[in-house]
């Protein structure tokens, strides 16, 4: 059911219950089908677009820009043509005004609350979106530049932890001589995972969650062998179900993920680190000896890093480097990969086949005849 705004004249009007955080991917865990969103999301990236989405918000109110103009990200594209309103660049004094649940009302561009208007904001509709991303693509020259500097910036930063002796873990699941699936949960991560459902099921390959990649193997009927991150965007029962957990530390040692597992009394490693916990995921795959490592839904270009926040991909490109050619991508292997026949089981099944046919034509006084004459006929022949 969509909960679509109603519009009388040329006024849009829609209520609901409001759910309010600075964190759009932890609101989406809490958001129920009908009601509003308000978040505080410069750039709203394509991943938490779908996670609005799936959770069929009515609306989204911003109290940032979500398009501030520096690049042309395509999640707030997604929520209009999904059908969700969505109001822009409102008052971010709503983040403390606002309770979570109180009820709220929407008037075209006015936030109401009780019968008083509480705020202004912009309503944008496709084709605002659309103005908008046209004109962020001027700056995306210029951001490009600011991305190169900051990669090699950093790049020269952390080059001595990727060329030295990367930290050791005790760990119990084997790695040595497998392939590896390491699974971020990136804007195409539910139709890679089901490309690739078939390999995962005949090669079985070891299966690392990274943080909210745990779910989406959760959700896909899989079951992850080790779940990598910071731990801030996994739910309580991706910690839960099993898999053998390594936090991503600061490289100085901190790793404030741990308060969350030990909560949960999990036991966890820590893996002090610069850069991406898919980077991480892939070091340890690539140093316990992995014959080859498959990476689903995980960033790299310059619009991927900075929807996720990130202005450099040092760590990633210093990551590859170390790797090299054990590395494929997802979308390759769903088109290489194909299930081989088992011709054993094809003989068996046409063999049983056979049998219900068999006893069906014996049963038949004509067919049991002819069967006879046919052979009678071949001894003859024989003879």
């Amino acid at each position: 059911m969509r909960f679509a705004p109603e519009k009388r004249g040329n006024v849009i009007r829609l209520h609901g219950v409001a759910r309010v955080d600075h964190k759009t991917k932890h609101l989406a865990k809490r958001l129920q089908a009908g009601e509003i969103a308000v978040i505080h999301h410069v750039d709203l990236d394509e991943v938490a677009a779908d996670a609005l989405i799936a959770a069929r918000a009515q609306a989204v109110i911003n109290t940032a820009a979500s398009i501030s103009g520096r690049y042309p990200n395509l999640g707030p594209l997604k929520l209009v043509r999904a059908g969700i309103l969505l109001l822009d660049c409102a008052p971010p004094e709503l983040m403390q005004m606002l309770v979570e649940g109180q009820e709220l009302a929407v008037i075209d561009n006015l936030i109401v609350r009780e019968d008083a208007v509480i705020g202004k904001a912009d309503l944008l509709g496709e084709e605002q979106v659309l103005a908008k991303m046209a004109k962020a693509m001027l700056s995306v020259k210029r951001e490009l530049r600011s991305f190169v500097e900051n990669t090699l910036t950093y790049a020269q930063q952390e080059k001595n932890f990727f060329l030295g002796d990367l930290p050791k873990l005790e760990l119990k699941t084997k790695l040595a001589g497998r392939h590896v699936l390491v699974v971020v949960r990136g804007p195409t991560y539910k139709e890679d995972l089901r490309a690739i459902a078939t390999y995962i099921h005949d090669v079985k390959p070891v299966l690392i969650g990274v943080d909210g990649g745990a779910d989406a193997l959760l959700d896909a009927g899989f079951r992850p062998d080790l779940i990598v991150g910071d731990m801030d965007s996994v739910t309580d029962a991706g910690l839960c179900s099993g898999a053998e957990l390594i936090v991503h530390a600061y490289p100085d040692g901190r790793a404030p993920g741990l308060a969350r597992t030990d909560a949960l009394q999990r036991m966890a490693h820590t893996y002090p680190a610069p850069g991406t916990s898919e980077d991480v995921a892939m070091l340890l795959a690539h140093e316990y000896g992995a014959e080859l490592i498959v990476a689903l839904g995980t960033h790299s270009n310059m619009i991927d890093f900075l929807e996720k926040g990130r202005r450099g991909m040092a760590s990633t490109v210093l990551t590859r480097m170390r790797i090299g050619n054990k590395l494929v991508d997802a979308k390759g292997v769903s088109q290489l990969y194909c299930r081989t026949v088992d011709w054993r089981a094809a003989c068996l099944l046409v063999g049983a086949a056979f049998v219900p046919i068999g006893i069906v034509a014996w049963l038949n006084p004509l067919t049991r005849s002819f069967l006879n004459m046919l052979y009678l006929n071949i001894i003859l022949l024989v003879t």
